[in-house]
């Protein structure tokens, strides 16, 4: 095992992380609804195509930190989740920005392809607004060295960071033929 990174204060990771995902889901909805007009210099569905690379190298950290974890290479574990979680912030900050700078898409797929968008987009959506707060607490418990705690969460909050990561990669593929 790994030593402790953080000292363990549950009251104060409650209100932290309590406040941080409240923040983060609030600006998010808020900004959502925006669109600034500003002349960027650039095509500001750049913002998507960088969203599609966050994600995608997200999905391939979450992947190599669970082989890690399995081989008990447990600092590359750590290291592997913190570049997941990095990623996964400098990939909110592209996808607030993108909301903001660019004007809304339609998907114009027809038939089956239509149904299988939206459902795989209403999935993601749902679980992208809830799943921080599980994020942030299975990354507390892990820091704070508190490992059986860390990992009964990680067996829900892993699987679903997975595929929250994976299908933000198929809505990108998905959507972006249609940015005008």
């Amino acid at each position: 095992m790994i030593e402790p990174t953080l000292q363990i204060n549950d009251r104060k990771a409650w209100w932290v992380i309590g406040s941080v995902s409240l923040v983060v889901f609030a600006a998010v909805v808020a900004l959502s609804r925006v669109t600034l007009d500003v002349e960027l210099g650039f095509d500001p569905h750049l913002f998507a195509h960088i969203n599609g690379m966050l994600n995608s190298a997200v999905s391939i950290l979450l992947v190599v930190a669970l082989i890690f974890v399995k081989q008990k290479k447990y600092q590359a574990h750590k290291s592997s989740m913190m570049g997941a979680l990095l990623f996964s912030l400098l990939f909110l900050v592209s996808y607030i920005a993108h909301h903001l700078f660019a004007s809304d898409t339609s998907f114009g797929g027809v038939g089956g392809i239509k149904v299988f968008y939206y459902i795989i987009l209403s999935t993601h959506i749902v679980l992208a607004g809830t799943i921080l707060p599980l994020i942030l607490f299975t990354a507390y418990r892990g820091l704070t060295g508190e490992f059986s705690k860390h990992k009964k969460l990680a067996k829900f909050t892993w699987p679903l960071w997975l595929y929250v990561s994976v299908t933000g990669v198929i809505v990108y593929f998905m959507i972006s033929p249609y940015y005008s």
